[in-house]
């Protein structure tokens, strides 16, 4: 089995594509730390065992992993490439149950705002998504405060704590959103 990695913009990150579904396609992606419940996830249970494996985080094909601060790559990127390609060899499936939508905006939106939701999820999805998917990341659209026009997302993976996320927020995706709906003012990152 060949296991590629590749760097991402944020240091403490690295992607592995295993060549296998991770979340799988269609699926909502996974995010997991240390220290958290990770029964239903056997891949993150099994990197966990590893010290200084911080972060876990699962896209469609791929996985990002986060070290500890005080660790090297040099150090812990061969336990994590054998703890993946063990699991892989053993025929270990990633996620045990279907994933739930845990990233639905509860808020229920309605007439010109509910539009408005839309397209911004839309632009989202299609644009940002796959570009950011590239670099190990994730962005969910949390919420559309209509009062104030502004978008809140939530940066995962490899964006989480990357040190150009605040940039990517502001000067990409921002940017993006307010070309294509005017009534955006500003997108900031979900607390």
């Amino acid at each position: 089995m060949f296991i590629q990695t590749e760097d991402t913009p944020n240091p403490a990150t690295l992607k592995f594509l295993p060549g296998r579904d991770v979340a799988g396609a269609g699926n909502p992606v996974m995010e997991f730390t240390r220290g958290e419940d990770v029964s239903r996830a056997p891949l993150a249970e099994m990197l966990f065992m590893i010290p200084d494996v911080a972060r876990v985080f699962f896209g469609a094909d791929y996985l990002s992993v986060t070290r500890g601060e005080d660790a090297q790559w040099k150090h812990l990127k061969p336990a994590v490439l054998g703890a993946i390609m063990d699991f892989y060899v053993a025929g270990g499936v990633p996620l045990l149950d279907q994933l739930q939508a845990g990233d639905v905006d509860e808020k229920v939106y309605e007439g010109v705002t509910l539009e408005i939701v839309e397209q911004i999820k839309e632009l989202i999805e299609l644009r940002v998504r796959p570009a950011v998917a590239q670099d190990g990341g994730d962005i969910v659209f949390k919420h559309f405060d209509d009062q104030d026009g502004i978008v809140y997302l939530e940066m995962r993976g490899a964006c989480a704590g990357c040190p150009s996320s605040t940039m990517t927020l502001k000067s990409g995706i921002e940017n993006l959103l307010k070309h294509y709906v005017p009534e955006v003012n500003s997108v900031e990152q979900a607390v």
